[in-house]
This record gives C-alpha cells, sequence and structure tokens, in this order.
C-alpha cells in the first residue's frame, strides 16, 4: 500500500496553468482562498492569463521533463491536469509532438505524483475517444474507438489513469470533456476551438468558415460546469470516484449552423458563413450522458449553451479580441 500524507492545508497542482481550463480552476481555487501551484510550458498556454492569479505559486517547465513533474508535484495533495496539445487538426499534422505532450507528460506526472505522495489526480479526458460512432448519447461503457492521434492520446492517458488507480493505489478521476468554452480561450489560432474562433470573427465583421455542412452538432459545455465538475471530483469520496471515468458535459447537443444563427443574434454580424471541406479527424455528432457523474459526484450543469454563450460574446467584445 502507498504510504499515505498528512495535510494541514489543501495544496493543489494544476497543469496546464496558464491556459484557458487550467487558469479557470485556479481563479475559482483562489478565489476560496486555497493554496494552488500552476505548471505550464507556455507552448499554448499564455502568460497573460496568469493576470489575476498572483497569489498562484508559478513554475515554468515542460511536463515532457521528469524533473520539472518532480518539483511540481513536490507537497501537493491534489492533481488537476488540464495540460495537452488539445487540437485535433494539430496531432494530424504531428502526431508525435501531440504524443510527447500528451501522453508522455502524462506518464511522467503520474509517476512525481505517485513518489511524492500526491492523494488523487484529477485528469481531463476527452469525448474524442468514443470516435465517430453513431450512436447517442455517449456512455462511458461504450467501446472507445478514437479516429485521430489526439483522441488515441487522451485516451491513453485515461488507461494509465486507471492503471495507477489499481496498481500504485493512486486515486485518479477521469473527467471527458465535451467541446468547452467561455472566457479566456484563445481565439487567435487556426486550432481554438470552434466558439472563440467564430466569436473573433463574427464580433470582428469578418467571415467564419464552417467545416463541413454545418449540420454537424456538439454538446458544448461552456467553463464554469467544467471547473465544477473538476472541483466535486477532487471532493469525491475514493470509493465513489477513483478509478472512473466520467462524462462531463450538458446533455444537450446544437448544430454548428444553429450556433452561427445564435451568434449573429449575439454580435451583429450580418454576413453568412464560408463553408469548407470536412477536416480530416473530425467527428460528425456529439451528444453525453451525464448521470454518471451526477450519480458520483453531484453535477449538476448550472450554466446552459445560450447564457454561457452571451457570458462569451461578452468578455471577447470586452476583450477587444
Amino acid at each position: 500500500m502507498r504510504r499515505q500524507k498528512e495535510f494541514n492545508l489543501a495544496r493543489y497542482l494544476i497543469t496546464g496553468a496558464a491556459g484557458f481550463i487550467g487558469r479557470s480552476i485556479a481563479a475559482a481555487l483562489l478565489a476560496r482562498g486555497e493554496s494552488v501551484r500552476g505548471v505550464d510550458s507556455l507552448i499554448t498556454g499564455k502568460r497573460e492569463n496568469l493576470t489575476g492569479l498572483e497569489a498562484m505559486e508559478f513554475l515554468q517547465g515542460d511536463l515532457a521533463d521528469p524533473v520539472t513533474c518532480q518539483k511540481a508535484c513536490a507537497g501537493v495533495e491534489i492533481v488537476f491536469h488540464e495540460a495537452a496539445l488539445a487540437s485535433v487538426p494539430r496531432s494530424v499534422a504531428d502526431p508525435i509532438g501531440t504524443n510527447v505532450n500528451c501522453v508522455d507528460a502524462t506518464l511522467n506526472l503520474l509517476v512525481a505524483a505517485r513518489d511524492a505522495g500526491v492523494r488523487r489526480v484529477v485528469y481531463a479526458g476527452s469525448s474524442s475517444a468514443y470516435g465517430d460512432t453513431p450512436t447517442l448519447p455517449k456512455r462511458e461503457d461504450m467501446v472507445p474507438k478514437p479516429i485521430s492521434p489526439y483522441a488515441v492520446a487522451k485516451l491513453a492517458g485515461e488507461h494509465y489513469m486507471q492503471a495507477f488507480a489499481r496498481v500504485y493505489g493512486l486515486e485518479t478521476v477521469v473527467l471527458r470533456y465535451f467541446n468547452v468554452f467561455g472566457p479566456y480561450q484563445d481565439p487567435s489560432s487556426h486550432y481554438s476551438g470552434v466558439l472563440a474562433i467564430f466569436c473573433r470573427k463574427m464580433l470582428a465583421g469578418e467571415q467564419p468558415t464552417i467545416y463541413g455542412d454545418g449540420e454537424q452538432s456538439r454538446d458544448f459545455t461552456f467553463i464554469e460546469n467544467v471547473v465544477e465538475g473538476n472541483l466535486l471530483a477532487a471532493t469525491a469520496p475514493a470509493e465513489k470516484a477513483s478509478g472512473k471515468v466520467m462524462n462531463l458535459a450538458t446533455g444537450s447537443r446544437i448544430t454548428l449552423n444553429q450556433v452561427f444563427q445564435l451568434l449573429c443574434e449575439l454580435t451583429g454580424y450580418r454576413g453568412k458563413p464560408a463553408y469548407a471541406a470536412e477536416r480530416a479527424g473530425d467527428i460528425r455528432d456529439s451528444l453525453a450522458d451525464i448521470s454518471r457523474a451526477r450519480e458520483l459526484l453531484g453535477y449538476t450543469p448550472r450554466v446552459d449553451f445560450r447564457e454561457g454563450l452571451q457570458r462569451t460574446v461578452d468578455w471577447y467584445r470586452a476583450a477587444g479580441a
């Protein structure tokens, strides 16, 4: 059995702390007075995202380096592992880089967490693990069928999480995210989330591009719901949550054409979208069954898609994105 540590004050580590989801979790923890450390290589994370998080101890380093992982995990009780190269198109273009920054980094982190006596690791999984199977909604007991290098890499991380829980007694919880969006998501890259790109372009009066016919659907999940799910996963009883995989989403879906029409209302954009060929590795439809997270974590999405989209547009407008 692993040696258990006694902690007087919960200390949290967030990997990918300068990224969209990582900085959002850090902000929530700091707001309630927690002791937080963040680590980020700044490959895709942005230093400006650390503004407002000055109370967080920040370590710049790459999780592909085991020494960085050891430094990051020292004295930590709970880890939120958000760091990844989170892009299907990028993984198609550079599968080796995706493997290094997702699989190798995750294994390094788990070894360091085990050796440091970390109690629990909460892992950012991905709905891409389900692949393009037509069955909806997606349930955790479905056989994974990843169709992109990114999906394969994220699924490998899930298996490592479960193995470390079983073999080493390290508590792990896997949360499969479904198309997370909201403030601080980078809209400037070709690899960014579709809603971030749409918001930036349409607020600037520029034409957005829809890959495919626009009838593909997604279970878009506002960032506040994801943050709450992570915080619940950190405190759920081990006998309920450890070693488990669960969807983190809203349990509803909307097509990209419908998203475009709604964004026209919210941004005042008057043009039409450009349509282009489907991208390799993209799935057609995505919808989560969230009953397991509801049962094991007490998770309920509190912000619906329209409210989340309104908040997101307001933030990008104020930020001048």
